[in-house]
């Protein structure tokens, strides 16, 4: 008689099923499972945040301007760019102190022209004309520079180099900051369509990055976004933690 009781009373609170009709969830199983799902989710957490840092880390030197589409004026004035202060302005270049960089257009050539003071320049291919460059490139001291004005090159792009009509087209540059330091940077114009004739071509200042250290050399297109692994982990972290409210 008495192990019958105990027996019915270990599986009326302990198993699975009370009776055939009704499921029953032991405590200790429904504790154990939110323990793991807390652990899991405090693991992808604590991972995300330590390749953020290891991205921020990364390109912790790196000043971004953020998001401009600042419309520069097609004339020979066009626009100077203050990188230091983010500051721009359609010329003349009293208006911008200690600029650094001065797209404009020239009535000859492909009517995209830069202009750069003492000490400053363009990344080149090794022509008289700044390169069109992929996002990933090196830029700094080991490159060649094309120093004051200069035109740009529009063509193929299985040239490698050449600007292009109608998309976004990345350069780099070199500046001598207030410090009187030189610093190295990307740039980033969103140019126009090709004009039917003549060279007015509008341009547009997407964004701009350069290195915080003196003599430091960045990739372009450096710090504007998280790296794509941190992203990902963020992701599984927030899809953890739906599911855990959820349950």
């Amino acid at each position: 008689m008495f192990p019958t009781l105990i027996s019915a009373f270990w599986q009326s609170t302990f198993l699975l099923q009370v009776s055939p009709s009704q499921e029953f969830v032991s405590p200790i199983l429904e504790m154990r499972k939110v323990r793991i799902s807390n652990r899991f989710e405090k693991h992808i957490v604590a991972a995300a945040a330590v390749a953020m840092g290891a991205a921020a880390a990364a390109n912790a030197a790196v000043v971004y301007s953020g998001v401009l589409n600042f419309a520069c004026a097609v004339d020979i004035d066009g626009c100077y760019i203050n990188v230091e202060t983010n500051t721009l302005s359609n010329g003349p270049g009293t208006g911008v102190p200690g600029w650094d960089v001065n797209p404009y257009r020239s009535s000859t050539g492909s009517g995209m022209n830069f202009f750069s003071p003492t000490g400053g320049g363009f990344v080149t291919s090794g022509s008289a004309q700044p390169r069109n460059l992929l996002a990933g490139t090196y830029i700094g001291s080991a490159e060649a520079f094309i120093s004051g004005a200069s035109d740009v090159r529009f063509g193929p792009v299985a040239n490698g180099y050449d600007w292009q009509y109608g998309t976004n087209n990345l350069f780099g540059f070199r500046f001598v900051a207030a410090s009187g330091a030189t610093h190295y940077g990307w740039m980033r114009f969103l140019m126009g369509s090709q004009p039917a004739t003549g060279n007015l071509v509008t341009r547009t200042v997407v964004d701009f990055g350069y290195e915080s250290v003196a003599g430091a050399s960045i990739l372009a297109g450096a710090g504007t976004v998280p790296a794509p692994s941190a992203l990902a982990l963020l992701g599984v972290a927030g899809l953890a933690g739906s599911r855990r409210r959820r349950n």
